[in-house]
């Protein structure tokens, strides 16, 4: 195999699992969304348990999976972070916002008091669902819609879509790295501010 070959394949190859993950992104949304608003059903069924262990046990698994979906999500999106990426590929154009919404949901996790703050438990929700359609939207009407040639749609799909509109996916491609930069930082000064704080006396 020449040079040119070898540079093919390994571009070939590195497009399918962009296109993988872009694609399993779709689960991962629509599983953590169904997940954050399946907890009040979730919590009643802890009551059905006979056993406490057999509930707490109920409860730890639902969490733990509701939170490993989001951050498999937000993980999953820094594919929208590479301007290469972003420019080479047919991908949701809102794809980096929605990764950011998933991350400010994270740093809330991170921050409030968990399940037994109802009120930041709704404002997760709520930027996750925001998140989903700032993906699932431009995902199904752009990126699957591409094949649409000669419809009233293809203009539309066209803008919805990273690589048919580099003039706006760049500057969102910027904009969602330097507000997960961002996000990240306050999250790191959260951190080292209880870190640094003295333990209450007994």
């Amino acid at each position: 195999m020449n040079s040119d070959q070898v540079s093919g394949l390994f571009g070939a190859g590195e497009a399918f699992v962009e296109g993988t993950i872009a694609a399993a992104l779709v689960i991962l949304w629509i599983l953590a969304v169904a997940l954050h608003l399946a907890r009040p059903y979730m919590a009643r069924t802890t009551g059905k348990f006979t056993l406490r262990l057999g509930a707490d046990l109920w409860w730890i698994i639902y969490t733990g999976l509701r939170d490993i979906m989001l951050l498999q999500v937000f993980l999953g999106s820094f594919i929208f972070f590479y301007p290469d990426v972003v420019t080479g590929q047919q991908l949701p154009i809102t794809g980096g916002l929605a990764a950011v919404f998933a991350f400010a949901a994270l740093i809330l996790k991170l921050m409030g008091k968990g399940d037994s703050d109802p009120f930041w438990m709704r404002v997760q929700v709520v930027l996750i669902g925001i998140g989903a359609a700032l993906y699932l939207t431009p995902y199904l009407f752009g990126s699957q819609a591409t094949m649409l040639t000669g419809s009233r749609l293809e203009g539309l799909s066209a803008a919805l879509v990273t690589s048919s509109n580099p003039g706006l996916a760049l500057p969102l491609c910027y904009i969602s790295a330097a507000l997960t930069g961002l996000l990240g930082l306050f999250a790191v000064g959260y951190n080292l501010r209880l870190s640094m704080r003295r333990p209450k006396a007994a």
